[in-house]
């Protein structure tokens, strides 16, 4: 399912990825879609700290490696999303994580 990356219930902009693992890898088929108030086609999309003129919608799955932020008006930018191409990573639920919680890593390649 659907993971947001930001607290829940923060007034913010929330950048979510699918399937909900993070560093996201770019050969799992990844969907982001950015969330918040608004109207809905105004999203601004950014990779790499520029803005990226490629994508205009609020979803869309991710053809090229890269850190992807989103903003929606008057929400602000989201949390930033990795997106590799490296052929070993170690991933950890998308999720918000406490000290003590019990997390399941996953070694990929």
């Amino acid at each position: 399912g659907w993971c947001p990356l930001s607290p829940t219930g923060a007034q913010t902009t929330q950048l979510l990825v699918e399937p909900p693992w993070t560093p996201a890898v770019l050969w799992d088929r990844v969907t982001l879609t950015c969330q918040g108030s608004g109207t809905a086609g105004a999203t601004t999309w950014y990779k790499d700290g520029q803005r990226w003129e490629q994508e205009v919608r609020d979803k869309f799955t991710v053809t090229e490696s890269g850190t992807y932020t989103c903003d929606r008006p008057g929400r602000g930018n989201s949390t930033p999303v990795r997106v590799l191409n490296d052929w070993l990573v170690l991933q950890v639920p998308a999720r918000a994580l406490l000290e003590g919680d019990t997390a399941t890593l996953r070694c990929r390649s």
